[in-house]
């Protein structure tokens, strides 16, 4: 599911990155001489993309099999990426122009203190960006009831009650002095498949920048 999801992650990501910093649409690496932090980065789905834009990217995840899996896959790809295991209190890291977070919130317990740490990691004319499922009735029928029991996710993936909306989310960055720049659903229907959309009953995703 994660594969079918990160072309429609990467559209966003790469018109965020543009618009942010001014980008040229047909420049292959917006993000040269940029540093990119991916927390949460699993197997490098998003890690090698932003590598190829010209980012110096490190991801961390707090899995060391992940981890493992996703170096091993990157030096196969000829591409230098700085993967650690650990939390992210805990690791040693700066500040990076770039950081990222997708689909690892909604499996976060303490989230204000997550985003906290993630607002430190964030240089002061840096972008984040998040995504997460939404918690609505669609997004129980769906996300957690037909995707585990037809078998599109693992059974126990999501915990619905974990879920976070937009507006908590907001309400959660405002106090760290952080302002949502756009916002947008990851949707899903019958022909087209997952895209961006401004339907965020189910999934979404949304660029942050310093208020």
């Amino acid at each position: 599911m994660l594969h079918k999801l990160n072309p429609v992650r990467l559209g966003f990501v790469r018109s965020a990155i543009d618009r942010h910093w001014g980008a040229d649409v047909r420049d292959p690496k917006p993000l040269e001489g940029k540093t990119v932090l991916d927390v949460g980065c699993g197997a490098g789905l998003l890690c090698e993309p932003l590598a190829r834009m010209g980012a110096a990217v490190t991801g961390l995840d707090a899995a060391a099999e992940n981890v493992a899996a996703a170096r091993a896959h990157a030096e196969g790809s000829g591409l230098a990426i700085d993967y650690r295991a650990g939390e992210l209190g805990e690791a040693k890291l700066g500040q990076f122009d770039l950081v990222t977070s997708l689909e690892v919130l909604e499996h976060v317990a303490d989230k204000p203190a997550f985003l906290r740490e993630l607002a430190c990691r964030l240089a002061p004319d840096g972008l984040m960006i998040l995504s997460t499922p939404n918690r609505t009735a669609a997004s129980r029928l769906l996300l957690v009831g037909a995707a585990e029991t037809t078998g599109a996710i693992p059974r126990g993936t999501h915990h619905w009650g974990d879920f976070i909306t937009p507006d908590e989310l907001e309400a959660t960055l405002t106090p760290l002095g952080l302002k949502v720049s756009d916002l947008q659903g990851i949707a899903w229907r019958p022909g087209k498949g997952l895209h961006v959309s401004g339907d965020l009953s189910l999934n979404y995703i949304l660029s942050v920048q310093r208020a």
